[in-house]
């Protein structure tokens, strides 16, 4: 069976997008495959769950509404915590009109953001107050 090994993420600047990556996801960079390899490619640490990410430079803007996003887990960490982790390392809260409207904002069980390029992504998990 095929198994997904990298996604790549289209980006402006891949060294701000890989330390943006790097530190939201606690991902490690994979090493020089051969010599002038210099892609920035992100994978979890050894031993650990995830699929790798490679930062892909594009010139195309990023989507309002993309196609294919990276949703995130909060993991054992409140969401609203999580969140502002995120945004302290430099993702933006996005105004995401598709919000489930029957659900306040403290309901919500996922949240919106941009990366610093501008990529849509969603943080899901739990609110502890």
């Amino acid at each position: 069976m095929t198994s997904i090994k990298q996604v790549s993420l289209g980006v402006h600047d891949d060294k701000r997008a890989g330390q943006f990556w790097q530190q939201a996801l606690g991902y490690v960079r994979r090493p020089p495959r051969f010599e002038g390899d210099d892609w920035i490619v992100l994978e979890p640490p050894s031993g650990e769950r995830g699929v790798a990410i490679a930062m892909d430079t594009s010139e195309s803007p990023a989507q309002e509404f993309p196609r294919v996003h990276f949703d995130l887990d909060a993991g054992d960490r409140d969401l609203d915590e999580e969140v502002e982790r995120l945004v302290a390392l430099g993702a933006q809260r996005v105004d995401w009109q598709h919000y489930p409207e029957s659900l306040s904002l403290g309901e919500r069980p996922y949240v919106v953001l941009a990366d610093p390029e501008g990529n849509r992504f969603c943080v899901e998990g739990h609110r502890r107050g």
